[in-house]
């Protein structure tokens, strides 16, 4: 990243003027809070370049008046806008939906005014995220440059709203936490917040699929009815090609502006991220960034994941700029403004490289992980080599592919009895799960663990395959998939595959520390076809890919990679109830007994992308 920064302090006042109303196309008016250059209290003429924030999360709090004026203090109109029926907007607010046609509609409006020069710039996190990427579907004309932070839905199906088939249950515990602030909560909250506050999620998720009026949300329609459509959606159809949800449909006419695509190695939006970093970069000639960190959902500022310490370095804060608001000035001056900070002679790509830390345990009890950024030219990185680790009777995970006649390991899924989520690719989980990296064992913080609180490879469910210790450091990045040969006793169950890096026992941890860096998840009907779900024979021998997230991670020397092989992971998704019916709809759950074929006719393994270290 460029050395080269944009002005430190500002040089304006800012004065606000709040609840602008915009008028949509359909006639519905939003609400921005415009953010003005001002002198002697009086907001300057301009003409100004613009920077467009759109959020369901409450456009006038504190923290979004402090990242306006930044910007506005130092040449910028910033508009921070509700969405759709949110907060001071009107309008019914349906999630993801309607956001591309208003942010157009938005995009223009601010173009046309007399303080703007023309120019509009969109950024934001997440859902903020999500709005640029629908907005820019529609390609509005004065769109001149984004920044989207974990978000922009390259396909919400593969990954966000379901994953390999599952469903996601981060969107049902965002639904509780947002209904909270809806409108009719707001009309009645003697009744409607009162009565939601009084239940206990927890004790919900143990009563799962919801059923529409009797569910934690049935005080505020809107969120249940959005809740549940999402879920029963089971197959991909044209619901989930709808603009806000597929960017991936219209590439085509995606607007073709400088952007960055910035998202973190422990956040739900990794496949998003790097999948519309690939798609545009190459279809489009204004240039794509792409920026991964070791963090978790919008953490850029924490140096850790999860009980991971990353170090000082992992953090953008003086590492790839004086801090992120300056990262980002950089980024909207030169496509903004022209300034001359040789923005576009950066590499296109950087990169967090986990691990190669102490080992230690911090003084805030964590595991010292450690890392490094690192500029790459592409990505995938073009010189990663594939590299198949093939899975062995006995656990043992190695390059040697697998002999011949060894019969399969297997194991009882049992859907009432789920392997619990410890950390991972998560985000608007609390309090039912929490993202980064974490030892993998129960500890009564997360949900579904009991006592006595053993590792998870303990679990009989849970299938084992690791590395002898590694004689030589070896850096993995890029994307990683998992081949496995399966049969079930069942007509459909999942299969569940994680990615660890296995410390080996040391004095601050004399029992080692199972890291996760990734995972994924199949649910065994979708093996062939999103469109067309197959039920398996039971008996049968199939053939399936598991797909996990990318990741960056530096395995050193004595540690060991490990691949764990399971058929559940909650409540990070749904838990199949092997009968063939969605889960989402059907509360009938039954027994399978699932096996994982390693013989040379069968020969899983995991896919790796080795980087060579010389």
């Amino acid at each position: 990243m460029s050395s080269r920064e944009s002005a430190t302090q500002a040089i304006h006042q800012v004065v606000t003027q709040r609840n602008v109303y915009v008028e949509m196309r359909d006639g519905v008016r939003l609400a921005a809070d415009l953010h003005f250059p001002a002198q002697d209290s009086q907001s300057l003429p301009g003409p100004f370049p613009v920077l467009l924030q759109r959020t369901p999360y409450n456009k006038s709090t504190e923290v979004r008046d402090l990242e306006a004026d930044f910007f506005a203090g130092r040449g910028y109109v910033v508009a921070i806008q509700d969405c759709r029926g949110r907060h001071a907007s009107a309008g019914g607010f349906t999630k993801y939906i309607s956001d591309g046609p208003d942010g157009y509609d938005t995009v223009e409006w601010l173009a046309q005014q007399p303080w703007c020069n023309g120019k509009v710039g969109t950024f934001g996190l997440s859902y903020a995220a999500h709005t640029q990427a629908s907005l820019a579907c529609l390609n509005p004309p004065h769109l001149a440059c984004m920044w989207l932070e974990c978000g922009g839905f390259s396909d919400a199906f593969l990954s966000g709203c379901r994953n390999g088939g599952a469903f996601e249950l981060r969107q049902v515990t965002w639904a509780f936490r947002e209904a909270k602030e809806s409108a009719e909560v707001y009309e009645n909250p003697m009744v409607a917040k009162a009565a939601i506050e009084k239940q206990d999620i927890h004790q919900w998720f143990q009563r799962m699929p919801w059923k529409k009026g009797h569910s934690p949300l049935r005080w505020t329609p809107d969120y249940e009815n959005y809740l549940l459509e999402l879920w029963s959606h089971e197959k991909y159809d044209d619901y989930w090609r709808q603009m806000g949800l597929s960017a991936r449909t219209y590439y085509p006419q995606f607007a073709d502006v400088p952007q960055v695509h910035m998202g973190c190695w422990y956040d739900p939006y990794v496949r998003t991220t790097t999948d519309n970093y690939v798609a545009l970069s190459k279809s489009k000639e204004s240039p794509v960034r792409l920026i991964m960190g070791p963090w978790t959902h919008g953490g850029h500022s924490v140096t850790h994941s999860g009980n991971v310490d990353l170090g000082d370095q992992s953090i953008v804060d003086n590492n790839l700029a004086l801090d992120f608001n300056h990262l980002r000035l950089n980024f909207f001056d030169r496509w903004l403004k022209g300034s001359k900070n040789g923005w576009e002679n950066d590499e296109p790509v950087n990169i967090f490289v986990m691990g190669g830390g102490s080992g230690r345990r911090t003084s805030h009890q964590r595991l010292d992980h450690g890392g490094n950024w690192r500029s790459e030219k592409d990505w995938p990185l073009a010189r990663a080599q594939q590299t198949s680790f093939y899975l062995h009777a006995g656990g043992v995970l190695s390059q040697q592919a697998p002999p011949d006649d060894v019969p399969p390991t297997s194991y009882l899924s049992e859907p009432t009895h789920p392997v619990p989520t410890i950390g991972g690719n998560i985000s608007s989980g609390v309090p039912i799960m929490y993202p980064g990296g974490f030892d993998q064992k129960e500890t009564p913080e997360f949900y579904g663990s009991s006592a006595p609180y053993l590792p998870l490879a303990a679990r009989p469910d849970v299938l084992v395959f690791q590395t002898e210790s590694l004689e030589e450091d070896t850096e993995v990045t890029g994307p990683i998939s998992v081949q496995l040969w399966i049969k079930s006793t069942a007509v459909d169950t999942d299969f569940t595959a994680k990615l660890l890096d296995i410390y080996p026992p040391s004095a601050d941890y004399p029992e080692g520390y199972a890291l996760n860096l990734t995972d994924g998840i199949l649910r065994a009907k979708f093996r062939d076809s999103w469109e067309e779900p197959q039920l398996l024979e039971p008996g049968v021998i199939y053939p399936l890919t598991v797909l996990l997230f990318p990741t960056s991670n530096l395995f050193v020397q004595g540690h060991r990679i490990r691949l764990d092989i399971s058929s559940s992971n909650f409540p990070r998704f749904d838990v199949n109830g092997n009968t063939g019916e969605n889960p989402g709809v059907s509360s009938v759950k039954i027994s399978a007994l699932n096996s994982v074929y390693h013989d040379s006719k069968h020969p899983s393994h995991v896919v790796l992308p080795v980087i060579p270290l010389n």
